[in-house]
């Protein structure tokens, strides 16, 4: 009985009734009974903003937490192979 509710009367007062042709009636009015949806319009706006301020922070938290465990590979020998190259070739632009 909680999924109707009547969109007249106060819901602290109403009370529910089955009228002759079974159908729900209010109690205080004799109005038919509107049943509740189950996902209003504005629970969905307000999940869909808590999200879009949620999700970044999510994601964020995510990719620090993934490059803790799995620290990104440098190849420090390429590195110190390329250092050594320029200084070659600094060297010898420089006694020319």
């Amino acid at each position: 009985m909680k999924n109707y509710y009547c969109p007249y009367c106060n819901p602290k007062y109403q009370f529910h009734k089955k009228s002759t042709t079974g159908e729900l009636i209010c109690g205080l009015c004799g109005d038919p009974l509107v049943k509740k949806p189950f996902i209003k319009i504005n629970q969905i706006v307000a999940i869909l903003a808590s999200l879009s301020l949620l999700l970044p922070l999510i994601y964020s938290f995510i990719y620090l937490i993934k490059n803790q465990i799995n620290p990104p590979r440098r190849n420090y020998q390429a590195y110190i192979i390329s250092i050594h190259q320029t200084s070659k070739q600094n060297i010898l632009t420089s006694t020319k």
